[in-house]
């Protein structure tokens, strides 16, 4: 019964880090997007 419980443990933690990590990547994503220079604006002329 403990092994069951320290697997649920496991797995639910587990599943915590990869949404963290899904998370910050949409995060950085968005601020790459909002931050990158637009083509053929005055900094590509």
């Amino acid at each position: 019964m403990k092994k069951l419980l320290l697997l649920s443990l496991v797995a639910v933690g587990g599943l915590f880090v990869y949404q963290q990590l899904v998370s910050n990547k949409a995060e950085q994503d968005l601020w790459t997007e909002a931050t990158d220079s637009v083509p053929g604006g005055p900094a590509g002329s």
